[in-house]
């Protein structure tokens, strides 16, 4: 069984490598642009990606959810309505404790778990490569110095910013940016109905 593991192991570590090697290929004309530039690529590219897989990933048994959810949330919904407002109180809660809550927490988790493979993983994937690949020795032979540039700091010396520091606040701002613009594409495909004044 050991011998097995090993085995797995070293192909895993094989493949791994594998990629990487790719990747610092790839990479590798970029590196003209300088480290700020070239992991600011690297972080649309990942965020492109992210969102690319998360649309055209999904499972079976999550779609079932999804419609089952919307489904027994629907008919919560219409049991609200109802014009005896304590029989409707007492209906959604025997819709919730019978099936809601279940379906929920199942869809809740399937949910989480595309999230971890679409969003996550690739992030995490993106994260270690920096790390790796703009680490401070790599940086110093690339580029000379060991960060990857220096902002002003409070006491008068600038303070250095590393590789994967650099990643994350790139990483934030992209999908700051990215939510930002999905909002107002949003409301440019719906504008507000004008309200016409009576005469």
């Amino acid at each position: 069984m050991n011998e097995f593991l090993d085995i797995v192991w070293f192909k895993i570590v094989a493949v791994t490598q594998g990629v990487v090697r790719a990747m610092d290929v790839l990479v590798a004309p970029l590196n003209a642009l300088g480290p700020a530039a070239v992991i600011l690529l690297l972080v649309l590219v990942t965020v492109c990606f992210t969102k690319l897989f998360k649309r055209l990933y999904t499972t079976k048994r999550y779609e079932s959810l999804k419609k089952e959810f919307n489904h027994w949330t629907e008919i919560r919904k219409q049991a609200m309505r109802l014009e005896d407002r304590e029989k409707g109180k007492g209906l959604a809660r025997n819709i919730d404790q019978a099936r809601l809550n279940k379906v929920y927490y199942d869809y809740f988790f399937e949910g989480f778990m595309k999230n971890i493979l679409t969003t996550v993983l690739p992030v995490l994937l993106m994260a270690a490569y920096i790390n790796e690949a703009y680490n401070p020795d790599k940086l110093s032979k690339l580029f000379g110095r060991y960060y990857v540039f220096k902002i002003p700091g409070f006491g008068g010396d600038p303070t250095p910013v590393g590789a994967l520091v650099w990643f994350v606040l790139l990483l934030i701002i992209v999908h700051v940016l990215w939510a930002v613009a999905m909002h107002v594409l949003k409301k440019k495909k719906d504008p507000k109905p004008v309200k016409i004044p009576k005469t």
